[in-house]
C-alpha cells in the first residue's frame, strides 16, 4: 500500500482525477449501442469507452470514503474493478442508466475494501453490521446537531440499534471501535511513558493458583473415577475404558466381536455399567458424562 504522502502518488492521483473528470459524458443511446456491442460482441473499444466516461463516478465514490483513512489511490482501484463488474453485467435493455448501475457497484467494492482494510479486526459480517458501520458517524452526527450531545444516550444508541436492525450492543461496541481504532500492543503508555500497552494486558494463561487447584481436582476426578470402576465386573470395565475412556474409542461391533457377543449385548451391558457409575459417582460430581468422551 502506497503511503499517504508519497508525492509520486499523490501526482498519480491527481492525473487520474483530471483525466477521469475530462472524459466526454455520453449521451443515453449511445450508452446503449456501446453496451450491446460489449454484450454482443465482445467489442474491447465500446467496453472501454464507457470504463473512461464513467470513472468520474469512482472518483466521486472514493472521495466519500477518504475519511475511513485508507489512500485515495487504492479506493480509486478498487471502485474501478466495481465499474467493470457493472460493465460485465449491465443490461442494456431494461429501463436502467449505466450510470445509476455501476454506482451500485462501485460503492459495493470500495465498501468491501474499507471492512477489509480499515482494521486488522473483522469488522463487519452481516449486512446490517456493515450498515452499522458505513452510518454510525452520520447518525452520530445528526445526534448531536438535533441534541448538541457528543456521547450517545441509552435512548439514541437503542433507536440507531432499531433502525439499523443490529443489537444496542453492536452499536456500543461499533462506536468505542470507530472512537479508537487499532492499537498497538507495543504503544508506549502510563505516566512514564515507558510501559507497553500489552504488560497492562490481562495473560489468557492459567494463574499458578487455578493450576494448583486444577491439579488437586484433577487429582480427586482421577481417584473417585478409579474407585468407580473397580466397583463393575472386568466386562464392564473393558467396555467402558475401550468405549469411553481410550484416545481411539472401538464401537460396539468391534467389541462384541472381541467379547465374543452380540452388538446389541454391548449396548445393554454398557447401558448398565454406566447406570452403577451414575449411581457411584453421584456423591461427587452432578454428572457423570463430564468423565467420558
Amino acid at each position: 500500500m502506497a503511503h499517504l504522502d508519497d508525492p509520486r502518488t499523490h501526482r498519480a492521483n491527481l492525473d487520474y482525477i483530471r483525466d477521469a473528470m475530462d472524459a466526454p459524458m455520453l449521451e443515453k443511446e449511445k450508452e446503449l449501442e456501446l453496451a450491446r456491442a460489449w454484450r454482443d460482441s465482445r467489442d474491447e473499444r465500446a467496453m472501454q469507452q464507457i470504463i473512461n466516461a464513467y470513472r468520474r463516478l469512482v472518483v466521486a465514490m472514493a472521495s466519500k470514503f477518504r475519511h475511513y483513512g485508507l489512500p485515495l489511490g487504492d479506493l480509486m482501484q478498487e471502485g474501478n474493478i466495481g465499474l467493470m463488474e457493472a460493465v460485465n453485467r449491465f443490461d442494456p435493455e431494461r429501463d436502467v442508466r449505466f450510470s445509476t448501475y455501476a454506482s451500485w457497484w462501485i460503492r459495493s467494492t470500495i465498501q468491501d475494501y474499507v471492512l477489509r482494510n480499515w482494521s486488522i479486526v473483522r469488522t463487519g459480517t452481516t449486512s446490517a453490521q456493515k450498515s452499522l458501520f458505513f452510518n454510525l458517524r452520520r447518525l452520530k452526527a445528526k445526534i448531536a446537531n438535533d441534541e448538541g450531545a457528543g456521547a450517545l444516550s441509552p435512548a439514541n444508541v437503542g433507536k440507531i440499534a432499531k433502525d439499523l436492525g443490529v443489537s444496542e450492543r453492536d452499536v456500543m461496541d461499533m462506536d468505542m471501535r470507530l472512537a479508537v481504532g487499532d492499537q498497538s500492543l507495543n504503544l508506549m503508555v502510563g505516566e512514564d511513558g515507558e510501559t507497553e500497552l500489552q504488560s497492562l494486558m490481562a495473560s489468557p494463561e492459567p494463574n499458578p493458583e487455578d493450576i494448583v487447584v486444577g491439579m488437586r481436582t484433577g487429582e480427586s476426578r482421577s481417584k473417585w473415577l478409579n474407585e468407580a470402576l473397580s466397583q463393575l465386573s472386568d466386562r464392564e470395565q473393558r467396555i467402558i475404558r475401550e468405549r469411553h475412556l481410550a484416545e481411539a474409542p472401538v464401537t460396539l461391533d468391534e467389541l462384541g466381536k472381541t467379547l465374543g457377543v452380540s452388538k446389541e449385548r454391548v449396548r445393554q451391558l454398557e447401558t448398565r455399567a454406566m447406570e452403577k457409575l451414575r449411581r457411584d459417582m453421584a456423591g461427587h460430581v452432578k454428572d457423570a458424562s463430564e468423565f467420558f468422551a
